[in-house]
């Protein structure tokens, strides 16, 4: 997994994949289009649930770990 910052969760393919993506949109995708329509935004907002859900699971992780070293 990667560390903490932008890619933070995301694994080289799918950061290669969204890359990859970003640019045919950017070179083949639509000429002009509202903001609820482009979709470079939705490929960013969906990057942006991706790591925020790897950050959850990763804290959920972390605080099961201290739970477990902890003495009750």
């Amino acid at each position: 997994m990667a560390g903490k910052g932008d890619n933070e969760g995301l694994s080289v393919g799918y950061r290669i994949g969204y890359q990859l993506r970003r640019l045919g949109l950017t070179f083949f995708g639509p000429a002009q289009l509202g903001e609820t329509n482009d979709p470079t935004s939705r490929l960013a907002a969906e990057r942006a649930a991706k790591v925020a859900r790897a950050r959850r699971e990763r804290e959920q992780r972390e605080a099961e770990e201290r739970a477990r070293r902890s003495p009750a």
